[in-house]
């Protein structure tokens, strides 16, 4: 197993549609063990192909649920079927999200309360599973990255003002840029001693990153 460099938005991979496996082969299950590695290491809830420059229909996470749903897991060719956000604006304290491919930010975004999934497993098998809370928040924010979307690409336009200056801070939003799980600075400030990750692709108490 590899930990895989995880590319920040910008990068043409990040904003385009990945294509379907057509093949779980040996290839498929070497990507599929690196992006636990990259996942564990980067102590992140989930992680997506594309976040680690791969064009698949493929997520991995991490997260504990009440529904039933095996904590620890991988989806390929997934379809997810959301609830409707329920009307609003995000609760900044209950609502917010960050991302691996956004480090070190955060901000508020409204999601549907649950969400289906289907897809198949590493061994081909099929999978169904009924998602809610902050299990179902996460599979709309992998799923997002399967059809080119990061969460920032939702944000009410408050919020997307924010998040489009600290883009252009950071001096992002241009192809090549990423960081390296393990050896760079975290950019949402874990330690060793930190057992949760931070919201859809990371979380810290009630935020999905």
């Amino acid at each position: 197993m590899t930990v895989r460099p995880v590319v920040i938005t910008g990068e043409p991979v990040l904003h385009r549609r990945a294509q379907p496996v057509e093949v779980i082969d040996d290839g498929i299950r070497e990507l599929v063990a690196d992006m636990f590695e990259t996942m564990d290491r980067a102590r992140g809830v989930g992680l997506a192909a594309p976040q680690v420059g791969v064009g698949l229909r493929i997520f991995t996470w991490q997260l504990g649920n009440e529904d039933g749903i095996p904590a620890r897991g991988v989806v390929i060719n997934p379809y997810l079927v959301p609830a409707k956000p329920a009307p609003g604006e995000p609760d900044p304290h209950e609502e917010s999200e960050g991302c691996l491919s956004v480090p070190g930010e955060a901000y508020p975004l409204r999601r549907g309360e649950s969400a289906v999934l289907t897809g198949q497993g590493l061994d081909g098998e099929d999978l169904h599973y009924e998602g809610t809370g902050w299990f179902a928040r996460m599979l709309q924010h992998e799923y997002d990255h399967l059809n080119g979307f990061l969460y920032v690409d939702r944000l009410s336009p408050k919020w997307a003002r924010r998040a489009k200056k600290a883009v252009k801070a950071n001096g992002w939003g241009v192809p090549g840029l990423s960081w390296m799980p393990g050896e760079d600075r975290d950019p949402f400030g874990h330690d060793d001693t930190d057992e949760d990750a931070v919201g859809g692709d990371v979380s810290v108490g009630d935020e999905v990153r």
